[in-house]
């Protein structure tokens, strides 16, 4: 049986690992075992804060409207307007609401009052 050296296939999937971890430091970016540890590492990370970034933006959405509804009146709050919208079927999700309560509070004011009546 002939003997084959298997440095042809293995030499051009490393240097296509190694074009990922190019702007690494030290062995991250020399080692192929490191690199592709970081790689998956990198991954995870970046799904994990895809999902984390969401709930973030919406807790931002929910604090801008509830101060901006809590300054107009002292008894009306967020979880009341948001179920005074549900009541009367509007169509608003809360990124357009915290939109609207930062750059047009008189339209939110506006909103929220209807919604009362």
């Amino acid at each position: 049986m002939t003997r084959f050296i298997r440095r042809y296939t293995k030499r051009p999937r490393r240097t296509i690992i190694s074009l990922f971890a190019s702007s690494s430091r030290g062995a991250h970016s020399k080692l192929t075992r490191t690199i592709i540890q970081q790689k998956i590492r990198a991954l995870v990370s970046s799904y994990r804060d895809r999902e984390r970034q969401k709930r973030t933006f919406r807790r931002l959405w929910v604090t801008r409207i509830n101060a901006v509804i809590r300054e107009n009146t002292v008894s009306y709050s967020y979880s009341r307007l948001i179920n005074n919208l549900y009541k009367r079927q509007l169509l608003l999700n809360r990124k357009i609401l915290s939109q609207i309560a930062i750059l047009n509070r008189n339209c939110l004011y506006m909103i929220s009052n209807d919604i009362l009546k």
